[in-house]
C-alpha cells in the first residue's frame, strides 16, 4: 500500500484525452451511495475536489448573512447554505448561499439562482476564479464573493459568455442592493466585522 501511495499519478505524464469528466448524475449516485461520506466535496468541470476547511470568522460571516436574508426575503426566495447547485452536467458545486425561488427541492437541486455568494479566505483563488466562471456559464445573474482577505465583498453581475462583466467592491459602510430584489438592502458592515 505503502508503495501505491508514494507513486501519485503525475498529471505530465498523461495525455489530456486520458482523463473522463464525471458527470453530474454520476457524482449524485456516487453521493447517493455513500462514497464521500465524512468528506466535504463538490464537483467542478467534471472533477471532483475537496473542499477548503473553514475557520470561525468564515463561519461568522455567513452566520451573519444567512440571518440578513432570511429576514429580507422571508417568502419570496429560498435561501440554502452550503447545498447543492446543479450548474452544469458537469458541475454541482456546493455554495455557502444561493438564494433560489421559493419552492421544495426533494427531487433534483436548483439549477437556476437570483443570487450565489461565497465568503471565502483560504478559498479565494478558486472563488474569483474558476467558480465565478461556473456560475457566469450557469447564467446567475448576481454572484459575491465575500473576500475575508481584503475585507470586502465583490459583487459580480451581467454574466455573458461565462463571464461577468460587472464586478464592484464594497466596504464596511457601503450598502449592497440585491439585484431581484432592490427592496433588500445589506449593509456590508453587517456582515463583515474585522
Amino acid at each position: 500500500m505503502k508503495a501505491i501511495l508514494a507513486r501519485m499519478l503525475d498529471p505530465r505524464e498523461i495525455s489530456p484525452e486520458t482523463p473522463r469528466p464525471i458527470r453530474r448524475c454520476e457524482y449524485e449516485r456516487m453521493v447517493e451511495l455513500g462514497l464521500f461520506e465524512g468528506e466535504r466535496v463538490e464537483l467542478l468541470y467534471g472533477v471532483i475536489i475537496r473542499m477548503s476547511p473553514h475557520g470561525p470568522e468564515h463561519d461568522a460571516a455567513l452566520d451573519r448573512l444567512t440571518e440578513l436574508l432570511i429576514r429580507s426575503l422571508a417568502g419570496r426566495a429560498r435561501v440554502r447554505v452550503q447545498s447543492g447547485f446543479a450548474a452544469s452536467d458537469g458541475s454541482e458545486p456546493e455554495p455557502d448561499i444561493a438564494v433560489v425561488a421559493p419552492q421544495d427541492y426533494d427531487d433534483a437541486h436548483p439549477s437556476a439562482a437570483w443570487l450565489i455568494v461565497e465568503v471565502a479566505k483560504s478559498s479565494l483563488a478558486k472563488d474569483l476564479g474558476p467558480k465565478a466562471r461556473l456560475f457566469a456559464e450557469a447564467g446567475v445573474a448576481e454572484y459575491w464573493v465575500v473576500n475575508l482577505v481584503d475585507a470586502r465583498v465583490e459583487v459580480h453581475t451581467v454574466p455573458r459568455d461565462g463571464l461577468y462583466r460587472t464586478i464592484q467592491r464594497y466596504s464596511r459602510g457601503d450598502t449592497i442592493e440585491l439585484q431581484h430584489f432592490p427592496d433588500c438592502k445589506l449593509p456590508v458592515s453587517e456582515v463583515l466585522r474585522k
